[in-house]
Formats: structure tokens, sequence, C-alpha cells
């Protein structure tokens, strides 16, 4: 798919994302996923935060213009990561699951920055969801956006114009559809134990107590 192919695809979604509209966030429900399966390889290798001896693996599958997943890594993902992340308790793992074209291409840019900057410019991108996401002309707002966190246009468009990159984020989320069950966005697994929706601090917490 080429860059023009692509930048057409963005724009033509730019209706659907402009109303906000996301997949269903369904009641949370329990469903129990194998650890060591949930874990096997994927087709891009996991963003990973955090100690890999955890007790407790918390996978999050989201996606960039999902407004549910924005609001959770807004309240609940900082109070993850002081009282979890950096305490030793949780080793958590984040996954794409586009829900569509412009989604796919924030991922995108969020893998060619420099690895070290992927989860700060996840942040970022989430705390600007509604500048670059739910505007008339997506393609243009991700190249501003991009611009700010040291893309030059050029940079940019190499980016976008990377197939594996793109087929490895898709993949990505089919293998989550197949094998995990994931329909919705976010979907966290915890220890393998699924639960769906924007999780409370309290829900959060009763999830990793439930693990400990």
């Amino acid at each position: 798919m080429s860059l023009n192919r692509r930048q057409l695809l963005l724009r033509a979604s730019a209706g659907l994302v402009a109303t906000g509209v996301v997949l269903p966030v369904l009641p949370a429900f329990a469903q129990s996923v194998d650890v060591e399966t949930l874990m096997q390889p994927g087709a891009l290798p996991d963003k990973v935060q955090g100690d890999e001896n955890a007790p407790v693996t918390v996978v999050e599958y989201a996606s960039m213009t999902c407004g549910h997943c924005a609001s959770f890594h807004k309240g609940g993902y900082p109070h993850l990561k002081s009282e979890y992340i950096e305490t030793g308790k949780v080793r958590f793992v984040f996954r794409e699951y586009p829900l569509d074209p412009v989604a796919a291409a924030a991922f995108m840019l969020a893998r060619c920055a420099p690895e070290e900057k992927y989860f700060d410019v996840v942040d970022l991108m989430f705390e600007q969801q509604r500048s670059w996401a739910f505007t008339e002309n997506p393609y243009d707002s991700l190249l501003k956006f991009a611009r700010q966190i040291g893309f030059t246009q050029e940079s940019f468009e190499t980016c976008l114009k990377d197939q594996a990159l793109l087929d490895g984020i898709y993949a990505s989320r089919d293998r989550a559809k197949a094998e995990f069950g994931v329909r919705a966005t976010p979907t966290f697994f915890f220890n393998g134990e699924m639960e769906s929706g924007a999780l409370t601090v309290d829900q959060l917490d009763a999830a990793i107590a439930s693990q400990l």
C-alpha cells in the first residue's frame, strides 16, 4: 500500500474518527487465556515496562483513536505505573489493536520513534488525542504532531511507507481477535484473566490484588 493510498484511507476514515466511534466497550467479563500462550512472541517485539520477574503480568490491547483508552492512560495508567510497575509488582505489556487506519498510522509513528521513547510518544498521543485523531484531515494533523516529537516530513513519510511495520501492527490485532478473544479496546489481561473496558483505579487495584 503506497503512502498516497494510505493517505486516502486516513482521510476517508476522518468522518468515523471525528465522531469518536469505536468498537463497543463490552461489560467486563471473565475469560482466561494461558499466560504462556499470551506471551508468545508476535509479529513485532512487545513493548514492555517493569521487571520481567514481576508476579503479575498485565497486557493491554489499545487503539490510539479509542477515547476509552485515552481515559485510562490519563487516569488509571499513571497509578499502575507508580504503584505497581515501578515497584516491581507488575510487568506491563502494551500491544497495538488499531480500530482504524488513523490508529494504525499513529502506532507506526510510535514504533518509528527512538525505541526508548515509545511509551513517551504513546502517552503524548493519548494526552493530545483530540488534536490529531478527531479532525477533518488526520493525515496533516498527524504530520503536525510528528513534527513536535522530532520527525521531519521525510521521516514521517518514510515511516508510513513501511509496509512490514504496518503488516506487523495489523497482525497483532488479528492475533488478539483470533487467539485471545479481544473484541474491544481497551482490553486487559491480568496473568491471563481478561477484563474489558476503561478500568478505574479501584478496579485496577482489585484485578492486580487478585493475582498477588
